[in-house]
């Protein structure tokens, strides 16, 4: 009798632990930090709102629904989440590709024709959103960040991007594209030290309409952008064995 209550208490108890582990890309947003400095937005000499800065990472806002995605792609994706994420090509230092969240910091320097985003995690990498053309090349080769064009409308900066591979993750999830993939982003520096972002996910082959996520970046005035090189000393991949 006590060999079995013990028994009993052992599987209660493994089945408790079994409960209690959720795969990565399964878990729920966490909460937002603190918001930044507040203050006036700060202006360039044309008028256009300056978005330039140290920004912490972006992080979505709590609450918003899922993609509604075509069933190959739901497919994949719970393969991937069930599996621990093991394979998630960021893990193993290959770029995040876009809209991925940006767990680190990224600095933008911006130009009345240019707008540099320089990526402070992952391979110290960098996106180009061009404001002195309106089309993107007729001919280009798959990216891992796409070609972005920008335009203003009104005080927002609104980024077209297209010419991805089909390589990288949206997320932990392992949420899914294809080469068709475009994306459009709104930069909106709601005062000085506070960023609001709007991603739209357009991709007819894989979600059944285009996929919006909001997010919101802080301004960091404490600290300067350092170099880390996800290749070196990467512990993560060894550990990555899913199931």
């Amino acid at each position: 009798m006590q060999a079995a209550t013990l028994l009993l208490i052992g599987a209660l108890a493994c089945s408790a632990q079994t409960k209690q582990i959720v795969p990565p890309g399964a878990a729920p947003p966490k909460p937002l930090g603190p918001s930044g400095p507040k203050g006036p937005v700060p202006r360039t000499a044309d008028g256009k709102p300056d978005l330039s800065g140290l920004w912490n990472g972006q992080r979505p806002l709590p609450g918003q629904p899922e993609p509604e995605m075509l069933p190959w792609a739901a497919s994949l994706t719970k393969e991937r989440t069930e599996n621990y994420s093991a394979d998630d090509p960021e893990a193993r230092c290959i770029p995040g590709g876009v809209p991925r969240a940006i767990p680190y910091h990224h600095q933008i320097v911006q130009t009345p024709k240019l707008v540099l985003m320089l990526f402070e995690g992952n391979i110290h990498s960098f996106r180009q959103f061009f404001l002195d053309r309106a089309e993107h090349p007729k001919k280009m080769e798959p990216l891992w960040y796409g070609d972005s064009i920008a335009r203003w409308e009104g005080d927002t900066l609104v980024v077209d991007t297209v010419g991805f591979n089909d390589k990288f993750w949206f997320d932990m999830a392992g949420h899914p594209h294809t080469t068709d993939l475009r994306v459009i982003e709104k930069y909106h520096r709601r005062d000085y030290g506070n960023m609001e972002i709007e991603v739209t996910i357009i991709d007819p082959k894989t979600y059944a309409k285009p996929w919006v996520i909001k997010r919101e970046a802080t301004l960091e005035t404490e600290i300067e952008m350092t170099e880390y090189v996800c290749n070196e000393n990467n512990s993560d991949a060894l550990h990555m064995v899913g199931k």
